[in-house]
């Protein structure tokens, strides 16, 4: 009889957390999700912080949860942890967490970049590292928690990003992964370590970081106490594609190399998939970013704002007494699919309106475009400027693409909104193909097979994927 392996997959996001448990068995793939549980920020003095203590003692309850099946002699191959990037968490030499990690959300770092760019110009930062510039990157916390001065920081033996902070929670052992380095901003592209010199330069210490790993490297065992309480035995923690989006391309069902993703939810992430990173004057122009990848690979992408706009419209919407469900939004849509009025969705002006509504018909006006005779096209307008939105970053994709993009991969939340799948087919003139919606667990979960070694590579888990996950296509229908 074939052996049955089950991998557990830890996916956390700025709102909830869940365990996905995963099952491989005679060359198939299912899996389920065990356990949720929320997340967000907590403040303390004016401060945000993650909860780190909180979030480590829901992954035990999981894992408690999940004991009774350790008792019956179901074993768990390995676990994986997959988060945001950009946060980390200070932990001392004698290995004590000395503080919460700070929050990304926490706006302790507006206008820090502009002081980091005395010392270090924009241009070589960015040539340097690849990372589009962002308040919350990691360098400009570390550089922001150097000037406050701050203790736990002072007296750190190391920092850990999110997904290797709870990995070293369950393990003792402490790694640095490379998919959420890579967009910390302090990363060389060219030698894939960080760059110390950069870091020295802004006051930043450098001895702090621990050298990067690869997904798919093990960081160590359960901690021989929590083996002990679960029956589970000295499972392996992987250090998988710790970044979330990383995790979740790893899972784009693709048959071969001439495709661009869309990773869709709250906001949207467009890019590929390269062999090296594309790094030059027009990239930094267009605000395009050079993540980390398995394999060596690199996600070259842009940040797009996705289903933010409608969310927001929803909630004034429901505080009027108008509770739409997501299907009357499609339908209205479809119904007001005439409507001619766009919006650019990157517009800072819907970045957190008081009224998402109001602004949006406010930036009509201020285009000339026809006046919004009722929520149905407002809805019409959001679908229709995302389509038009994704066309523009399409576009520019193809210019720095050394490959042609034939495909559109909708991964994610948003890959189950088949009436925008169908306009972005029609806005690119390109096949869409949507799911997986959990792509971000699946990807965690297939990089745990691939250290398993039940998978070759990418590719071996992207036709697994294809066969095993429910995918549906749209071809372009009119232009």
């Amino acid at each position: 009889m074939e052996k049955i392996h089950r991998f557990l997959a830890f996916d956390l996001g700025a709102t909830s957390g869940r365990a996905v448990l995963g099952t491989f068995s005679g060359g198939g793939f299912s899996m389920e999700e065990v356990y949720r549980f929320p997340n967000s920020p907590i403040e303390r003095e004016g401060r945000l912080y993650w909860d780190a203590t909180a979030i480590k003692n829901h992954l035990l309850d999981c894992l408690d949860c999940l004991a009774q099946i350790g008792r019956q002699g179901v074993k768990i191959d390995s676990v994986g942890i997959d988060t945001w990037g950009v946060d980390f968490g200070c932990i001392s030499a004698d290995g004590r967490l000395l503080a919460l990690p700070r929050a990304y959300r926490d706006p302790y770092t507006s206008g820090v970049p502009e002081q980091v760019f005395k010392i270090i110009p924009r241009e070589e930062l960015y040539a340097a590292t690849g990372i589009q510039i962002m308040d919350f990157n990691t360098v400009f916390q570390l550089y922001a928690q150097t000037q406050e001065g701050d203790k736990a920081l002072q007296e750190a033996g190391a920092i850990l990003f999110m997904p290797d902070l709870l990995s070293w929670m369950l393990t003792g052992r402490a790694v640095c992964e490379y998919t959420d380095a890579s967009t910390s901003g302090m990363m060389d592209q060219s030698s894939r370590s960080f760059d110390k010199s950069l870091l020295e330069r802004i006051g930043v210490r450098t001895d702090v970081l621990l050298p990067i790993v690869q997904p798919g490297s093990v960081v160590g065992t359960l901690k021989p106490e929590i083996a002990e309480a679960t029956g589970f035995g000295p499972v392996p923690v992987v250090a998988v594609a710790g970044h979330d989006t990383a995790s979740a391309v790893a899972a784009v069902p693709a048959s071969d190399p001439h495709f661009a993703y869309l990773s869709s939810g709250t906001w949207s992430l467009m890019g590929i998939e390269v062999p090296q990173p594309i790094i030059n004057k027009d990239s930094a122009k267009a605000n395009f970013t050079n993540e980390g990848g398995i394999e060596g690979t690199t996600r070259f992408l842009k940040n797009i704002t996705g289903m933010w706009l409608l969310e927001q419209c929803r909630k004034v919407w429901a505080a009027s007494g108008k509770d739409y469900s997501y299907d009357a939004l499609v339908r209205m849509a479809t119904d007001e699919a005439a409507y001619s009025g766009r919006i650019n969705p990157d517009d800072p002006r819907f970045a957190n309106p008081a009224d998402m509504v109001k602004e949006i018909t406010e930036a009509l006006a201020d285009a000339g475009a026809p006046a919004p005779s009722g929520d149905a096209q407002i809805v019409s307008c959001i679908f229709h400027s995302l389509a038009e939105r994704y066309r523009e970053v399409a576009d520019l994709l193809a210019r720095f693409a050394p490959f042609s993009i034939n495909k559109l991969h909708i991964i994610g939340g948003g890959s189950a909104n088949a009436l925008l799948n169908q306009w972005t087919a029609d806005a690119l003139g390109i096949p869409v193909v949507a799911g997986p919606s959990e792509a971000t667990a699946i990807g965690n979960l297939m990089m745990q097979a691939k250290a398993a070694g039940l998978v070759r590579d990418r590719w071996d888990m992207r036709r697994i994927i294809s066969s095993a996950i429910e995918l549906r296509t749209f071809n372009p229908q009119t232009t």
